[in-house]
Parts: C-alpha cells; sequence; structure tokens
C-alpha cells in the first residue's frame, strides 16, 4: 500500500495530478483545495495517500494534510458517499469548516459539494455527527453532550446567539463557529449580547478587528 508520496509536479487536470517520484509518474486523484495548494509544474510536493484496491483498478488518493484524509475516510463510510462525492465535498468545505457544518447541522453548507442534494447531506450529518464528536474544535463535548451543543457553561445563551447571527443573514455552520470561538474567549459567564457582540467581531474581516 502507498501511504505518501514525495517528489514533483508534473500535470495537473480538473480532479487529478501526476506527481513524479524518481522518474515514475503517480496518477492520484485530489480535491480542488489539495490541487490548488500543489504549485506550478516542477514544483516539490508532498502528499498523504489513501490507496483504493479493486479487482479492476487501483485509484490513489491524495491530501494535502491527515484532517482532509481522515474526513475523506469518515465520509466514505456513509451510505451512498463515494471517492468523487467525498472529494467534492472537501473542495467546498475543508475539515475544520466540515467539523464546524456538521457540528451545526447545516445541510446547506454541505449541498454546496457536486453531488450532494439535500437528502444525502442530511445522512451525512446524521451518521458523522458521532464521529465528528472527537474531531472538534477545542476541548471535546462532556460525556453525554452531543456534538452540537455550544460549549460547555453557555450553552443556552450560544444557542440564542448563533440563532441571533444566523438572523442576521449569516450562514449557520459559520455563526457557530463564531460564537464557539466567543464563548471559549469570553468565559462561562458570557451573556447572549457578549457572545453576539464577540461573535461579529469574529466574523468581520481582519481589517476591520480592533
Amino acid at each position: 500500500m502507498i501511504a505518501k508520496l514525495t517528489g514533483r509536479v508534473d500535470s495537473t487536470g480538473a480532479d487529478f495530478a501526476v506527481i513524479d517520484v524518481g522518474g515514475v509518474g503517480y496518477l492520484v486523484f485530489c480535491s480542488a483545495r489539495t490541487l490548488g495548494n500543489l504549485g506550478a509544474a516542477g514544483a516539490a510536493v508532498s502528499l498523504l495517500i489513501d490507496t483504493h484496491v479493486r479487482e479492476d483498478h487501483i485509484h490513489l488518493y491524495g491530501f494535502a494534510d491527515p484532517g482532509e484524509r481522515t474526513w475523506f475516510r469518515l465520509l466514505t463510510t456513509v451510505q451512498g458517499v463515494g471517492t468523487k462525492v467525498a472529494l467534492a465535498v472537501l473542495s467546498v468545505l475543508g475539515p475544520e469548516q466540515l467539523v464546524r457544518a456538521i457540528a451545526a447541522q447545516d445541510r446547506h453548507a454541505l449541498s454546496r459539494a457536486d453531488g450532494v442534494g439535500p437528502k444525502l447531506a442530511l445522512r451525512i450529518l446524521t451518521e458523522l455527527k458521532d464521529k465528528a464528536a472527537g474531531l472538534m474544535l477545542g476541548p471535546p463535548p462532556r460525556p453525554g453532550n452531543p456534538v452540537t451543543e455550544p460549549p460547555p457553561g453557555v450553552s443556552g445563551a450560544a444557542v440564542d446567539a448563533v440563532s441571533a447571527l444566523v438572523n442576521l443573514g449569516y450562514g449557520r455552520s459559520e455563526a457557530f463557529g463564531a460564537v464557539t470561538a466567543a464563548g471559549r474567549s469570553a468565559g462561562e459567564a458570557a451573556t447572549v449580547q457578549d457572545l453576539i457582540r464577540l461573535g461579529l467581531k469574529e466574523l468581520a474581516p481582519k481589517e476591520l478587528r480592533s
């Protein structure tokens, strides 16, 4: 099994790259995110690889980082999600964004990927909810707390703050991420108003933050 390739970019296509390793060209299927980070032909590159062996082919799937490979493997455990759809999801949502989308149960975010309709998006959210718990950003949830809950100690305030940001036009997953970050900085005593104010600051362009 091939687990890693280190060489130079020979060429790239819409969903693949050819990596030259010692004069041997390996065809590697990648997400748009990984392809965008490879650089031009001749650039040095190192990719983590997931090797799929079937009766009629051997396919290599390449990833820029361990998180992307982990999510690829998780996504392909969901019924109806093949390798092509998994790469499509990872093309529109990086690992951190995917964690937030599943935590927030954001079907719209997943539906942006080619081949993912509302029903499949719901299935992904439902089947990966518990598996995603171990990949949550920051401290893991306490036993018995679903992955969709906001940070411990500000649960009620966080729910209201997320709802307020969604009503202002932000996507549910980005609102969830902003409130989660706000809760960590503000502490357990944070009010709804505190979380909304700090959440808006998190969502503001970097140049506008003070």
